[in-house]
């Protein structure tokens, strides 16, 4: 079998371009979520949201003039633009998209045709050249690392020797409006995993990987192991016993032939909702994985839907780099049933195995791990 490594990585999120500056802004916790006056009909949320102003220098910056795209795809091009063109595409390169809504925006002005998310994925794909339809990844809050493991599965089935992964959504009014129905979002900034937490933050981003068979000494990060089991426990509700992200995991440690004591730390979901962290800390204690350190990184971001995924594994990777964890922005004292290792401060720490994990509508789970090299 194959094996797959995550070679290129780039992001774009509500503190800024590009991994280093994202990363370092974590080592400083500082935080792009901010107050938002109005969303809509909604007033006085609280997300992460990108500057247009962001997006139009970053695309001058990169690509130069370039007009008929959608903010989103604006986006989606402006973060991918830099790892493409380090490459040459062929036959056997893949394009995978994650996203969970899109152009959504499209729809408040009447442009059908412009809402199809595969409409976008392809013009981002011919921009690019890419001589393969594009794949669509589109399953709730998992689609970020679900696209990663899509890829990795299609180069170790040789259908291509390279895959790019693009992963992103925006903040709308459409989203803030939906997780307000459901009572859900909270009235500050996150605070996952935390007594006091009142539930999520949103927000939007952009992050993008190119993933190849070729292993660069310091660089190379292999997707070892990864599984996504639906649970099918609810519409919008999580396991109550946790058992989609249990299952997930332990299959996912079981294609890297690792025991749970080998994982070095864990990058969690993490929403800030009581169900959602409740459930995590559930299956973090079955798997025996309450003493390994764990993060979210909600708090910095806000959840960026199908983004978050592919985002916050390009910071864990960026932890694993640096050999420092990351600091779970937002606790202070625990919140869930089980006793959970939630990092609290800077500290260096040998970071070889790290664990990525995403939950989502419909009982969806992912797991993904990777090894650095």
């Amino acid at each position: 079998m194959r094996k797959v490594y995550i070679n290129k990585a780039e992001c774009f999120s509500s503190i800024g371009f590009g991994q280093d500056y994202n990363w370092k802004a974590i080592q400083a916790q500082e935080s792009g979520i901010k107050k938002i006056d109005q969303m809509g009909f909604i007033s006085a949320c609280y997300g992460g949201q990108i500057a247009d102003a962001w997006i139009d220098e970053q695309m001058q910056l990169s690509i130069g003039e370039v007009s008929g795209f959608t903010r989103f795809e604006r986006l989606l091009l402006t973060t991918l633009h830099p790892i493409v063109t380090q490459g040459t595409i062929t036959a056997k390169t893949a394009l995978v998209v994650s996203t969970t809504k899109g152009n959504i925006a499209a729809l408040a002005g009447g442009k059908l045709e412009e809402a199809d998310i595969n409409r976008s994925a392809q013009r981002v794909a011919d921009f690019f050249g890419f001589s393969t339809p594009p794949i669509v990844v589109c399953n709730a809050c998992v689609s970020g690392i679900l696209a990663v493991a899509v890829a990795k599965r299609l180069i170790q089935m040789e259908q291509f020797d390279e895959a790019y992964v693009v992963a992103g959504d925006e903040l709308t009014p459409f989203v803030v409006s939906g997780f307000t129905s459901f009572q859900a979002m909270s009235k500050e900034p996150c605070t996952p995993f935390d007594l006091n937490r009142q539930g999520v933050s949103l927000g939007e981003a952009t992050a993008a990987v190119y993933l190849n068979t070729i292993a660069v000494e310091g660089v190379s990060f292999e997707v070892i192991g990864e599984a996504s089991i639906a649970d099918a426990n609810h519409i919008s509700g999580p396991s109550r016993t946790g058992e989609g992200l249990f299952l997930s995991i332990q299959e996912a440690l079981k294609e890297a032939q690792l025991t749970q004591d080998q994982i070095d730390c864990i990058c969690a979901h993490g929403t800030a909702t009581a169900y959602n962290d409740e459930m995590e800390a559930i299956a973090f204690d079955r798997l025996g994985l309450v003493q390994t350190p764990i993060h979210s990184q909600k708090g910095y971001f806000g959840h960026t839907l199908g983004a978050a995924g592919l985002l916050e594994l390009v910071m864990l990777m960026q932890s694993m780099r640096n050999n420092e964890l990351i600091v779970s922005k937002g606790f202070t004292q625990l919140g869930v049933s089980r006793a959970v290792n939630i990092t609290t401060k800077k500290e260096a720490k040998s970071l070889q195995i790290g664990l990525k994990t995403a939950s989502g509508f419909g009982g969806s789970n992912t797991a993904v791990i990777l090894s650095k090299k």
